[in-house]
């Protein structure tokens, strides 16, 4: 027997949280270019054409879920940054978190993505991958303030030293994230050590 539109039942769209776990969970199991609107539909139970509705591209939901990525992994950063330790500890507890897990890294696999994809974004979007990358480098800065003002970091100026660090960070991260060889988790954090002693503590 057919339904009357009022006996319809419509299923309610998940919560846009639900959504963006699913499709960063997506790029972890399956890579970035299984990632499409109907996969991601199909994975949450709803219609691309309903995905784009509340996205309007996958630009923007490639950046929203970058965005949801990064909220989780600043309060993570937050807790390492707050913690009683030295200045020291709390800065490879920094590049730890910085340095992808391995080659396919979902978090920097998704992020070399929308930088990819950046070269064409408009100045809304520009604006918020500035501020994602404003919130890491202010971080840095006042970590690398307080170590300077305890003695235990050289008198090196942070706002300078945090952006040459995280230039290499990228630059590094990017490597791991392909796969390149040679360029393994713990070569890199090891070259990223040696430059923090070299940096940082030959003066002290």
């Amino acid at each position: 027997m057919s339904q009357t539109p009022s006996s319809r039942r419509r299923t309610p769209a998940p919560p846009r949280e639900d959504v963006l776990a699913a499709a960063m969970e997506m790029i972890a199991e399956r890579g970035l270019e299984k990632l499409t609107m109907a996969a991601l539909g199909r994975e949450v139970g709803m219609s691309s054409g309903h995905l784009l509705y509340y996205f309007h591209s996958k630009d923007e939901l490639l950046l929203r879920t970058l965005e949801w990525s990064e909220g989780r992994l600043g309060a993570e950063r937050g807790r390492l940054l707050t913690r009683t330790a030295s200045a020291r500890e709390r800065l490879d507890a920094y590049v730890d978190l910085y340095i992808p897990d391995g080659h396919r890294d979902p978090h920097w696999t998704l992020w070399l993505e929308v930088w990819n994809r950046s070269q064409n974004a408009d100045d809304d979007a520009r604006d918020r991958q500035a501020a994602i990358e404003g919130a890491w480098h202010r971080d840095l800065v006042a970590l690398l303030a307080e170590g300077v003002s305890r003695g235990e970091f050289r008198a090196v100026d942070p706002d300078r030293f945090a952006a040459r660090l995280r230039a290499l960070l990228d630059g590094f991260s990017i490597h791991v994230a392909i796969g390149l060889r040679g360029t393994d988790r713990g070569t890199i954090l090891g070259h990223v050590r040696e430059f923090l002693d070299e940096g940082l503590l030959a003066d002290v």
